[in-house]
């Protein structure tokens, strides 16, 4: 079974290989719709584009595409969560490498790493093995790091 490192870096080429665009001031925006083959004066050039999030863009033909990647990289990760019946794998690697990316041996706050999962501290405390995983990641930082 994938790991959840190896399942998030496979997940995150896969978004870097997708043929999104980023421009943050009108010359890179040119230079975007350019490699496009489109020209970012002509409004029927621009009517292919979407914005997306801050400087992301995305060619209109290639939305179904990527809303297709996303909704498969979130069906990935909750089977991943799904089969990892005890919490102990998967759901504690996964929140061992959050908790680890917001910094959690430094601030020993899981805020952020609920956040960045998509929980609530509710959340895991009504499911047993979530709330397993993050008992068994938590004690391990502990374990090796001082706050």
């Amino acid at each position: 079974m994938e790991g959840y490192r190896e399942l998030r870096e496979r997940q995150q080429q896969e978004m870097n290989d997708f043929p999104l665009g980023f421009a943050f001031d009108d010359k890179q925006f040119e230079e975007m719709m350019a490699k496009w083959g489109l020209d970012a004066k002509k409004d029927s050039d621009l009517t292919q584009v979407r914005h997306l999030f801050a400087g992301a863009y995305i060619l209109k033909k290639n939305i179904p595409a990527y809303k297709d990647m996303l909704e498969r990289h979130s069906r990935e990760l909750t089977a991943a969560i799904e089969e990892d019946a005890a919490g102990e794998n998967f759901i504690c690697e996964m929140f061992l490498c959050e908790l680890k990316n917001h910094e959690y041996g430094y601030t020993r706050d899981t805020s952020d790493t609920l956040e960045a999962l998509g929980y609530t501290a509710a959340d895991i405390a009504e499911n047993p093995r979530l709330k397993r995983g993050i008992e068994k990641a938590v004690t391990e930082i502990c374990r090796y790091e001082e706050p």
